[in-house]
């Protein structure tokens, strides 16, 4: 089989979320196609990653760091930005062409066996084929540890079948109401389904409702808690990001590009935390990393070690997240953030009003279908001088129509543009070369206008 013939065939299954009934998110299902394949999601240790934000920031920042520290390391995320491969890396490398059609090979031809046999009766989800795929190429790949993320909720996602040596439960907030509940409560007590009865879990306080959920779920499982509190800097919301210079404990400028940097105590030394990741919500994910970093190595993963802590933070790499591309050949400067819901646009308005508060800021937004467009458009819309509503190729996007209506009491005036490329050259033209334009909203949106101006990935 073909690498073409194999993608085309997973997005024959239906991409993501659309048209997903409720009875694909069922592990018994995922349990009989993994058991056929031999049980691949045992021939590997694991850390399982769930959270409603943050979770892929936090998994790609725990992933650097086990691979700074010596350990062949497989990372497994969704969705990706461009390439189906970016979901399946191994030591940072997405899966190769001849491997994903490989891997597809053995899961689909096994998948179609057992319902020809009557064994499944239907055929694996996008999702559940995808993961399956993960578990067979890292079971091949023999990585000695799978850092895996979540992909929705986490009691009955299909990840949720491995035993993880650490669970780690990120900030929980509003999303996929239709599919987890339409009460923080409810989408917490789905995130804490990855927790193990004895196991380790790896969290943050956060909204009373989804503390009181998760603790007790912890307490229920007989699990140990393990505070990753220690690792947030203890600075002011007016220092953490306050410029653009060298500070102590905040946010400098490398190449055009912003980092976070400030100083944490971990294993009984002082390290120079050098971030990537900006924002204050950040602060939060890479100390989740740390204290599970910090966890593995009390579990016998002793090459972990301050400076390689140190290192992993530094060289972590994790596009789409507030990345920025300067300004070039009249171009204006770009910033790209994945904020697909209220809780995640009010992190990227923070962090824009703290790092580019004196520029005129060209939006380009669009999301899927079933966000809350319009709350999204409340907290970010304002602070921008043009907005320009775009759609990506997905059936399950908003169209610029959609979105106009839904944040018409927020703006007067909101363009409209047909396509990502066409929303691009009209917030170019906007901003000059002198202005800044952000593009934001679902993945998808962010994926294309990168792939479309060459931003790395």
């Amino acid at each position: 089989m073909s690498y073409e013939t194999a993608v085309a065939q997973m997005y024959a299954l239906g991409h993501e979320l659309a048209h997903v009934p409720t009875y694909k998110f069922d592990l018994a299902h995922m349990r009989v196609l993994l058991a056929a394949l031999g049980h691949p999601e045992k021939r590997f240790p694991s850390v399982l990653i769930a959270g409603t934000n943050g979770k892929g920031s936090t998994a790609a920042t725990l992933a650097s760091i086990l691979q700074t520290s010596g350990f062949k390391t497989g990372l497994y995320t969704s969705p990706h930005l461009v390439r189906i491969n970016e979901r399946i890396r191994l030591d940072g490398l997405p899966i190769a062409d001849d491997d994903f059609a490989l891997v597809h090979d053995v899961v689909g031809r096994t998948a179609e066996r057992l319902v020809g046999e009557g064994d499944l009766p239907w055929h694996p989800s996008f999702f559940e084929m995808l993961t399956a795929m993960a578990f067979e190429y890292f079971a091949r790949s023999r990585p000695e540890i799978v850092i895996l993320e979540v992909g929705m909720g986490g009691r009955l996602d299909a990840t949720n079948v491995v035993e993880p040596r650490v669970s780690i439960i990120t900030d929980v907030a509003l999303d996929h109401q239709r599919f987890l509940g339409e009460t923080v409560p409810e989408i917490a007590r789905e995130k804490a389904g990855i927790i193990r009865a004895g196991g380790a879990v790896v969290t943050l306080p956060q909204l009373a409702e989804a503390n009181d959920v998760i603790g007790h779920a912890i307490l229920d499982a007989g699990a140990r808690a393990v505070d990753a509190v220690p690792y947030v800097p203890p600075v002011s919301p007016s220092s953490a990001l306050s410029g653009r210079g060298t500070v102590v404990a905040g946010q400098q400028r490398e190449a055009g590009r912003p980092r976070q940097c400030y100083p944490l105590q971990v294993l009984g030394r002082e390290i120079g935390a050098d971030s990537p990741l900006i924002g204050r919500h950040q602060l939060r994910n890479v100390a989740l990393a740390v204290a599970a970093a910090v966890e593995l190595r009390e579990q016998g993963l002793e090459r972990i070690t301050p400076a390689s802590i140190e290192r992993g933070i530094r060289q972590t790499h994790w596009p789409g997240r507030f990345q920025v591309v300067a300004a070039d050949g009249g171009r204006p400067e770009f910033v790209f953030d994945v904020a697909h819901n209220p809780a995640g646009t009010w992190a990227l308005r923070s962090t824009l009003s703290s790092v580019y508060s004196d520029r005129p800021i060209t939006i380009v937004f669009g999301v899927l279908r079933d966000k809350a467009v319009a709350e999204m458009a409340e907290i970010l819309f304002p602070i921008a001088e043009r907005v320009i509503a775009t759609h990506a190729n997905n059936p399950r996007a908003a169209t610029p129509r959609e979105i106009r209506q839904a944040a018409a009491h927020v703006v007067d005036e909101i363009g409209e543009a047909e396509s990502v490329r066409v929303a691009l050259e009209q917030a170019e033209e906007t901003a000059g070369p002198n202005g800044l334009v952000v593009v934001t909203g679902s993945i998808y949106i962010v994926g294309e206008a990168m792939r479309m101006l060459g931003a790395s990935i």
